[in-house]
Formats: C-alpha cells, structure tokens, sequence
C-alpha cells in the first residue's frame, strides 16, 4: 500500500483554504479528517514533521477505541498496537485489584502518524514544519486565516476557519489571544526501556500509588516486542501565589521518578536489566477543560489546548479526538443549516461545557493522588466486591466516574455494601 505524502514543504502552501487546522495530533487530524472526508479544503500544519515523537503514557481506553472506530482507523491502530485486558491499580501496601476494560498502547509516534495520514487520505494537505505565529483578522476583528512561517520565512494563509488543536504549549493560545491560564494543570515524565526478561512479568497497565509519588502515581505500559512506557505524573499544579497571580507547584519529577524504580520491584527490575530507548522527557498536561476559551469568530480551540485531558488519571487522547470531531462537526453543521458565525462559537462552546461536570470529578478525584491511603481502602474493598470492581471498570468505559468511587459519600459505601 502507498502511504500518503505527508510534511509538504513550508514553499508549498495555498494561499487559502476552507479550514486551517493548526496542530496534527489526535485533535487536528480528527478535525481534519471529518472535514476533508466532507469535501472541505482542508490545510493541516504542524511545528515538527512526522512522524515525530510526543511525551504521552500512550495508553488507548475505551473512549479512545470508540473515537478511532469512527475515524476509521481502528483496526490498523490496533494491528500495530499491545492489546491489553486489565489495568494494574496497585495500593501503597502493594494491594493488587486487576480492572477489566478494552485497552491498548501505542507510542504517540505511531498513533499520530496514523491519525495525521488517515487525514491526508481524506484529502487534507499536511505541511510540516509549519509554525503558528498568529490569526489573520478582517476588519471587523473575525480571524481569518492565520500567519505562519518556517525558519525566517513568513506566509500569510486565508481560511474561512481555523481550528486551533497546539496541544499543551501555550504560546498559540496567547497568539491568538484564547489563553486564559498559562500555567499547566500537571507535569509528566516518561521514557521506554526495552527489557524483554519482563515481558511475561508485565502483561497489564500497572498504574501504582505509594506515599514517596504524592502527589502523583507512576505507571508502566507494554508496549510490545519487550518495550515498556514508564513514567509519573503529578496533578493539581496550578495554585496561586502570594500576589493573586497564577504560579505552577514546586516538583523534581526526576526525583518522583527515581522513588519510583526505587520501592516498586518491577519498576526497579526493568530499569535494572533493561536498555533506556532515547531520553526520559518531561510534558506539562491542561486539564479539566479549562484555561483556554474555546471559541471566537472564525477560530475553535480542540484538544489539550482546550484542557481535554482528565485530571486523575491523565487520560487525554480518546477525548483529545472527540473535541477535533466536535469542532469538525460544528462547521459542517454551520455550514448545512447557514448558522451565523456566533451561533457557531456558541453551539461548539455549549457542547465542551457540557462535558465539564465529568471532567470536574476527575479533578476532585485528585484528591486520592495526595492521600494514597484511600487507593488501598479501595483496593482491599475491591477484592472483597464484584460490584466495586464493576464501578471500576465503568470509570475507565466511562458508564460511571470517579467521583462515585472518591467522594465521601463512595467512601462510605465502601464500607456499606
């Protein structure tokens, strides 16, 4: 099969387009893909060529196969993916409660390339290494079209939309005057080892909880042929300082992540006897839909640059896709129904907050990050109740969330059922 022609060069780009999709990851090229598979030209930029690494836990959960099923993708996802039956929770006491659910890993490498290629055989164009400098605007203030550049080259690029999918870095949203918060909701760092002794010894995703990772939890992910993901993040990073201005929490992640293959045995092993691939490296995470506004006439905000990604558990790509394919949706719709440019803003605004409750008791389940003790009530209840280790499973197939699981009211129960 030939692939499609992606990174065209910085010289080749049109002078307009129907939408600019700026950002190739899972949100912009899901955008993409619903508007160039609608007949829309579609011009997608990136700052870096792909295929290209992202620093991610590279873990599928339902929301993200569900997402990949409409793309269309799913099956060649999963023909290059770790396919996995149960994530790991394990309690600072080492209590072990294995929670069923469809899963898989990928590297961002792989997931991203296929997602941004998928978007190219609808029929987008993909330039890269493109960068966003700003909206273009007409005289009324509507953004249309956006500057870019490449090196000390600039290009001006008309569209009648733009969607702005640039992930974490907030330096687009401030452009484009969106950012409402520049500091991140949490910090991750991960790095793959390769250390085929283990691949018998770790068969799911391991996600662990220990007093020496507050306020975070590490992680390890199969990823395949003896290739593990390992990494620890922490959440609840934004605070505000003595001023009233916004300030990020002090944390070594590298010091998290040494505690880490410190007192966990399998992370300590696989470290041991394994080869690093590459750098540990380091990502901050926007969370909570929340630090950005989402919309302005001519310009929607998708993905973590609208804060897609659940607190708790740093689950972001399933809902990264969603958002790019609401944006997608929005300007078809508009386009089908001859909706005004604030009706667009305000329907596609609508539906993000809509989600927000959800996202809202990810982040009060922040909270167990602090006071891991509470992972191993849940564990040691879990083991004893086929009904809580449903609810479990539902928080990752998203049928219940983890507020029903970490209020006080689910601690309660806890003790009740």
């Amino acid at each position: 099969m030939t692939l499609p022609l992606l990174n065209l060069s910085f010289s080749e780009l049109p002078e307009r387009c129907d939408v600019l999709v700026v950002g190739a990851g899972p949100a912009g090229s899901a955008a993409a893909t619903l508007l160039a598979r609608s007949g829309w030209d579609v011009v997608l930029v990136d700052r870096r060529s792909f295929p290209r690494e992202k620093v991610c836990g590279d873990g599928l959960i339902p929301d993200a196969h569900a997402a990949l099923r409409e793309l269309g993708v799913l099956d060649e996802v999963m023909a290059r993916a770790q396919g996995l039956q149960h994530v790991g929770c394990i309690g600072p006491r080492g209590t072990r409660v294995d929670v069923p659910a469809t899963l898989a890993v990928l590297a961002r490498r792989e997931l991203d390339d296929i997602l941004c290629r998928n978007a190219v055989r609808q029929g987008a164009r993909m330039h890269a290494p493109v960068h966003f400098e700003a909206p273009l605007h007409d005289a009324s203030g509507r953004v249309v079209g956006a500057r870019l550049s490449n090196g000390g080259e600039t290009r001006e690029l008309q569209a009648r939309w733009v969607v702005l999918a640039t992930g974490a870095g907030t330096q687009p949203l401030v452009a484009a005057d969106m950012c409402e918060r520049q500091t991140p909701s949490g910090v991750a760092l991960r790095g793959y080892v390769k250390n085929d002794a283990m691949q018998e010894r770790i068969t799911a995703m391991e996600i662990v909880w220990h007093r020496e990772l507050r306020p975070g939890y590490g992680w390890i992910f199969p990823c395949g042929d003896g290739v593990f993901n390992i990494g620890v993040g922490v959440f609840d990073m934004h605070t505000t300082d003595a001023q009233g201005r916004n300030a990020m929490a002090n944390v070594n992640l590298r010091q998290l992540f040494d505690a880490f293959c410190g007192f966990y045995a399998p992370a300590k092993e696989l470290m041991a006897g394994g080869v690093l691939q590459g750098q540990l490296k380091g990502a901050p995470l926007r969370c909570t839909l929340r630090g950005a506004r989402f919309a302005r006439p001519g310009l929607l905000v998708a993905g973590e640059a609208a804060g897609s990604t659940y607190a708790f558990t740093g689950e972001g790509i399933g809902k990264a896709m969603e958002t790019g394919m609401l944006a997608a949706r929005g300007l078809l719709q508009a386009a089908a129904k001859g909706l005004d440019d604030a009706a667009v803003c305000q329907s596609y605004a609508a539906q993000l907050t809509a989600l927000q409750p959800r996202f809202r008791f990810y982040e009060r389940a922040n909270q167990v990050n602090a006071h891991p003790w509470v992972v191993d009530l849940l564990l040691w209840r879990a083991r004893k109740s086929e009904r809580l280790l449903r609810r479990m499973s539902g928080v990752l197939n998203e049928t219940a969330h983890p507020g029903q699981l970490f209020t006080a009211r689910g601690i309660y129960k806890l003790f009740t059922e």
